[in-house]
């Protein structure tokens, strides 16, 4: 049967609905590339990520690409050569270094600390082993947890011997492998001990050992007075906008988090882990084994549900964050698929990221990033007043629940912004007593309402929150504190 000329154009128009709609609809597009780049502008529109993205498959790249600038004040561009202050992601390489020490015979991973760092405190030394370094279990307290520390420390030069007497030999707050808590000390004293045993920096060692190696020209030890080419500067991001990021002198995130790469000087490293060029297989496996909590030498190993497919993705991966810079690696070894995310304006969740981005290389249906609710509000209240901010707080609920973030996280966040940064402690008090009706469970809300009525003077009301928050959290230890505070005045 032959079709009439109005059935073929009908049919011609369906035909090209369906391809526009094929490729503007993420769950049915198949081009992985263009997928990639519309979802990370998406996140450079909304002002949570700037920085460098780098995406393989099998192996090879597919995507590489700046986003916003390396440096505001000279409007300079992120580019796939610009150079990111890594943080944590540094610990891999210090595990990195410690297993090649291992391998030599030079050091035992069931060695006790202090019969390696002979000045290190004995009581305390003689329980934790290099293991429990390395895994985030030895109980000694993380100097970066430690009350006033970015504010009263973190500016100042401290030679490795003197902070590790200072700031990393706290009494153990728990006996040694008996629970992991995420301990910046402990990859400070395996930077410590490695240069111990070779008699080198940190620097030095890290450069003769894996980044000279490997052909890693665009990485090194992260410190203010050398010129980097194309280094990044670091910000924060705040609700009336973006400011330079706190100095740090980087002689304090050391061995757990002051070393600076590019992505490409990253995927390098990713294809060298699949050799033996640094580390014999062996020992690889013990680097990449799941210890407590899934946490291996100086990575996390977890494995990804997506739907529809009978096996589970090996994702090893690890975050980063230091003043002014966020960063995410994330290696799904049975395919040799790799994300790098480097940013310096902090605000993106970069693992939510990633996890979008491995959505789309399986061609899977994936979340776009949703709206700060806080920056919302706070931009009505800086016009409108409080009260009207509280209003469209709750119409933005009630009718865009989809678009914008209303985690607990956001408006705590904003209160504490009211609270420290604009002094406004009655805003702030409103915006904590916002979260805790949104929020009746959350522990942290009652503690964050608690301190504003401390600072405002009403001592009951503040008892009152923090007893609330110790009732739905018994290991709050900052309400303990606080009560213990307030009930002694």
């Amino acid at each position: 049967m032959k079709k009439s000329r109005r059935n073929i154009i009908f049919s011609s128009l369906l035909s090209l609905a369906f391809i526009s709609f094929f490729l503007q609809n993420p769950a049915y597009s198949q081009d992985k590339i263009s997928e990639i780049d519309a979802l990370i502008q998406t996140y450079n529109d909304s002002g949570t990520f700037n920085g460098t993205v780098l995406v393989a498959e099998n192996g090879k790249v597919i995507y590489k690409k700046g986003f916003g600038p390396a440096n505001r004040e000279w409007d300079i561009p992120n580019k796939p050569d610009t150079k990111f202050r890594l943080g944590s992601i540094t610990k891999q390489f210090t595990s990195m270094l410690i297993l090649q020490l291992v391998e030599q015979g030079k050091l035992d991973l069931q060695g006790k600390l202090s019969d390696i760092l002979p000045y290190y405190r004995k009581d305390t030394g003689s329980q934790v082993t290099i293991h429990h370094l390395l895994t985030h279990t030895s109980g000694i307290p993380s100097y970066t947890g430690m009350p006033d520390f970015f504010a009263e420390v973190s500016r100042n030069p401290y030679p490795v011997e003197k902070f590790v007497k200072e700031y990393c030999s706290g009494d153990l707050q728990f006996e040694p492998g008996s629970k992991f808590l995420y301990n910046n000390s402990g990859y400070f004293l395996l930077g410590a001990v490695i240069e111990n045993i070779t008699r080198k920096t940190y620097e030095e060692i890290v450069m003769e050992k894996i980044f000279l190696p490997l052909g890693m020209k665009n990485s090194g030890y992260d410190r203010h007075e050398p010129i980097i080419p194309n280094r990044a500067s670091g910000y924060s991001i705040t609700f009336d906008g973006c400011v330079n990021a706190p100095y740090l002198d980087m002689t304090l995130p050391y061995a757990a988090g002051s070393l600076y790469s590019t992505v490409d000087d990253l995927y390098i490293w990713d294809q060298a882990l699949y050799t033996e060029k640094l580390l014999s297989a062996e020992m690889k496996t013990l680097m990449f084994t799941p210890y407590m909590t899934n946490y291996g030498y100086g990575w996390n190993i977890r494995k990804i549900n997506l739907p529809a497919m009978k096996e589970k993705l090996t994702s090893i991966s690890h975050g980063g964050g230091i003043n002014g810079f966020s960063t995410w690696i994330e290696r799904l070894v049975d395919e040799r698929h790799l994300i790098v995310l480097l940013n310096n304006t902090p605000g993106a969740s970069l693992g939510r990221m990633s996890h979008s981005i491995i959505r789309i290389l399986y061609g899977k249906p994936y979340d776009l990033p949703k709206k700060s609710v806080a920056q919302a509000i706070y931009t009505t209240c800086v016009e409108k007043g409080m009260e009207s901010a509280v209003n469209r707080y709750k119409t933005l609920k009630k009718d865009h629940p989809e678009e914008y973030d209303f985690s607990a996280g956001e408006l705590n966040r904003l209160g504490y912004y009211l609270l420290r940064e604009k002094k406004s402690t009655e805003d702030a008090i409103r915006i904590f007593k916002l979260n805790i009706k949104a929020y009746p469970k959350h522990a942290n809300a009652y503690d964050s309402l608690a301190e504003a009525y401390m600072i405002s003077g009403d001592k009951e009301l503040a008892v009152t929150y923090y007893k609330k928050s110790l009732e739905l959290d018994p290991n709050n230890k900052n309400a303990v504190k606080m009560l213990n505070e307030l009930v002694k005045k």
